[in-house]
């Protein structure tokens, strides 16, 4: 019997832990970009055309990002979470792969990373997790540089909780 109450103790505090990081930008963040580079090295490569917008075509491996969506769903669906990938365009990062909707109900491809403290931090170099706006709805998010073999910023990724 004492087994069974430890067993059931352990899982329940097993459900507890998962569902704190389940809203957890950090991990959210860390799981994403893990994802990325399980498929491979970024790397830019030629061009391509993002809701309506020709950028630069972001590689992980042999897998273009641009117009794919399957890593930012499955972001989705294990954290309750919205997830981007933007691709760096001069002086803006452009959204490529994402699953943020627009009022319209569509993916918000092809708009840029509004000039905020996540655009000056990632532009940088550096990291930003804490309260951000995107596309008019407030969140917790974490935005991290996304950087080519040589470590020059070709990308972002981003993953947002809805507050």
């Amino acid at each position: 019997m004492k087994r069974i109450q430890f067993l059931s103790a352990a899982i329940l505090a097993l459900a507890a832990t998962g569902a704190a990081h389940a809203n957890d930008p950090k991990a959210t963040i860390a799981d994403l970009d893990a994802r990325l580079t399980r498929i491979g090295a970024a790397r830019l490569e030629g061009t391509d055309t993002v809701g309506g917008k020709t950028v630069p075509a972001l590689y992980f491996g042999d897998r273009k990002i641009n117009n794919n969506y399957d890593v930012v769903d499955a972001v989705r669906k294990a954290h309750s979470a919205t997830a981007t990938v933007f691709v760096k365009d001069g002086d803006e990062f452009v959204r490529v792969s994402t699953n943020v909707l627009t009022p319209e109900g569509k993916r918000g491809v092809g708009t840029q990373l509004a000039r905020n403290a996540a655009y000056e931090a990632v532009s940088k170099g550096g990291t930003y997790c804490g309260p951000i706006d995107v596309l008019g709805t407030p969140f917790d998010a974490c935005y991290h540089p996304i950087k080519d073999a040589g470590g020059k910023i070709i990308g972002v990724s981003y993953i947002g909780h809805k507050k």
